[in-house]
């Protein structure tokens, strides 16, 4: 096993009350991908920032490496001082470092490098700071939400630069499918204390909940066994005095340990509130347009949404989710075409930028909109602390300003508000940023088991696989042109259905071009209807080809699998990335040609 290059050993950190960080641990070796994960509040944030230096634990033991070099992504990048995003990624580079690697990664994250940082978007500052750590390859990257503001041809991408990284990484992330790509083990922040499991996060939830039920199960054998101290010390026979207040001492260290024991937090349990059941049809959308300049953000789209849809929209950045969503909802009109808004419709809306929330206000005066200590859900009359508690919020943080809440406590307290109040059309405007694992699994139950009808627009897959009924993307998804096409089901499935669509027109464009080839081939005698014998041999031989190059492709996996690989011989771990490269290359040319070689085939003998 490879010596550490950072450790974190029995961190103690607390702000006042009860500590936020109790014991807590995290080691990285070389190579190492780990992801941070936990409830939000937990501590993971500031667990981070003390593995960067930028936060000084009470207590433990921190060490890094002398010559190892460290990059922590800042949730709220600083630009002071800089003219350029160009300018400021380059500063993150040291002596010797690529400056070209900047102008790349600011490519592939859509910014030029030109641009001025204070005029930057949330999610053009986030990908400004993605350009700054990444660039110079340190031996630690400490990323923290990175895909966040993100869209999913970034996030993808960003998938395939960590994979492929030499820097060992410690990732907090909410999104599921980002987490199983990329992780390779899995630190548990949990009550202030950390458990580490050695494998990616698509383990984690089966783990978790195995220490969950251990934990239970040992805490029953204590109470039991509290109770055959205390019916001994009652009725038991009293022979040695002594013997007794050793027993009566250690009865009372097995209270103290039973009742000080801290279960896992909470889950927030919630359902959303019920209005007046809309008309069967909500929205009805004709031949709608919307154009900016010269630009088409929509043309022409027509959608019929019926009670009981939930419809997601997804799509690179500035593609025109927003606008679109905003003309389906009445807020914007289009340029052309009609938008049928059906009857008795309440709308409540979450949005992305959290505009809602004033940060001086108070929780409790943010969610009874100031009318007291009370407030109307389902058409109850519920005490606001004890509604707050259902959304993990502790009764003394009623008086709490909003401003001293965590990203994704904020999140939780918009939720909390928006399914207080009667609707039955829901639209989520990235509603999964910032939410832990849990309070996306509560917001997946409520959008699924929703008796109304959802719009929501995200860049979380796993999120979209498990809730939407049809997914609205760009027909063009890596140039879009205004034109907007409905898919069935979620995410994957509108991946599917494109890929089919997009094999299926090539094959109608190969078919209109061969007649001119084969009345050609006919010309010069060739006889008509039949393959070359050229052809019918790389037919033949093709597949054999192609499986071979799988099962070299598989042993080269094999190998690489080992996650001490680069560590041990960097120069194999790059020979097989390069080998790799070039199989799939390969592999992909010959699938390419026997398709080409089936399909005529089957239209000459056809």
């Amino acid at each position: 096993m490879a010596p550490p290059i950072l450790k974190l050993d029995d961190i103690f950190l607390s702000f006042g009350g009860a500590p936020l960080l109790a014991g807590a641990s995290l080691q990285i070796e070389p190579g190492d991908k780990i992801c941070l994960v936990g409830r939000n509040g937990s501590g993971k944030s500031t667990l981070l920032k003390i593995a960067a230096g930028l936060v000084e634990a009470q207590s433990g033991e921190v060490f890094r490496h002398p010559s190892s070099t460290v990059r922590y992504l800042e949730q709220a990048p600083d630009f002071a001082g800089f003219n350029t995003v160009q300018a400021y990624a380059e500063a993150g580079l040291g002596p010797g470092d690529d400056p070209y690697r900047v102008t790349y990664l600011l490519s592939h994250l859509g910014l030029t490098g030109e641009e001025d940082p204070s005029m930057l978007s949330g999610g053009e500052s986030r990908r400004a700071a993605l350009a700054r750590v990444l660039a110079p390859e340190p031996d630690i990257l400490l990323l923290d939400e990175p895909t966040n503001h993100l869209d999913l041809p970034t996030i993808e991408w960003l998938e395939g630069e960590l994979q492929k990284t030499r820097s060992a990484l410690v990732l907090i992330s909410h999104d599921r499918r980002f987490l199983e790509k990329v992780s390779t083990a899995t630190v548990w922040l949990d009550r202030g204390t950390s458990r580490r499991l050695d494998r990616g996060f698509s383990h984690f939830e089966a783990w978790r909940d195995q220490v969950l039920e251990a934990e239970e199960l040992e805490q029953h054998k204590l109470g039991k066994a509290i109770e055959r101290e205390e019916h001994w010390l009652r009725y038991g026979v009293t022979a040695r005095r002594k013997r007794n207040m050793r027993r009566l001492g250690e009865l009372q260290t097995m209270r103290s340990n039973y009742r000080g024991h801290k279960g896992p937090q909470g889950s927030v349990q919630a359902t959303a509130s019920d209005a007046q059941e809309s008309g069967k049809l909500v929205i009805e959308a004709h031949k709608i347009t919307k154009s900016f300049g010269d630009r088409a953000i929509v043309t022409p789209f027509s959608i019929r949404v019926h009670r009981g849809d939930c419809i997601g929209l997804v799509g690179p950045n500035g593609a025109g989710k927003t606008t679109l969503l905003k003309m389906l909802t009445g807020q914007l009109s289009p340029d052309s075409g009609t938008i049928k808004l059906g009857t008795n419709l309440e709308i409540a809306t979450l949005d992305q930028k959290r505009e809602d929330l004033d940060p001086e206000n108070t929780l409790a005066n943010y969610l009874t909109d100031g009318r007291g200590e009370n407030l109307l859900v389902n058409g109850e009359q519920r005490h606001v602390t004890g509604y707050m508690k259902e959304f993990l919020f502790q009764p003394e943080q009623a008086r709490t300003p909003i401003r001293s809440l965590s990203g994704g406590e904020r999140a939780r307290l918009m939720l909390a508000r928006i399914l207080s109040r009667p609707t039955n059309l829901l639209i989520l405007d990235e509603p999964t940023n910032d939410l832990d694992i849990e309070t996306l699994d509560l917001l997946q139950e409520i959008v699924a088991g929703f008796p109304g009808t959802v719009i929501l627009v995200s860049h979380d897959r796993d999120f979209l696989d498990r809730t939407v009924t049809s997914t609205i993307a760009p027909a063009m998804p890596d140039a879009p042109d205004g034109r907007w096409i409905e898919y069935a089901g979620g995410y994957s499935d509108m991946l599917a259905q494109r890929k089919g669509a997009i094999e299926e027109r090539k094959r109608a464009e190969k078919a209109a071009e061969r007649p001119k080839t084969q009345g050609a081939a006919t010309s010069a005698g060739s006889s008509r209807g039949k393959l070359s014998f050229k052809q019918k041999f790389a037919l033949e031989n093709l597949p054999k080809e192609m499986a071979k190059a799988e099962a070299e492709i598989a042993k080269r996996e094999q190998v690489m699998a080992d996650p001490n690989l680069f560590t041990r011989d960097p120069a194999a771990f790059n020979r097989l990335a390069s080998e790799m490269e070039k199989l799939r290359a390969g592999l992909m040319k010959m699938e390419e040609e026997w398709l080409e070689l089936e399909m005529l085939r089957e239209e000459l003998e056809g």
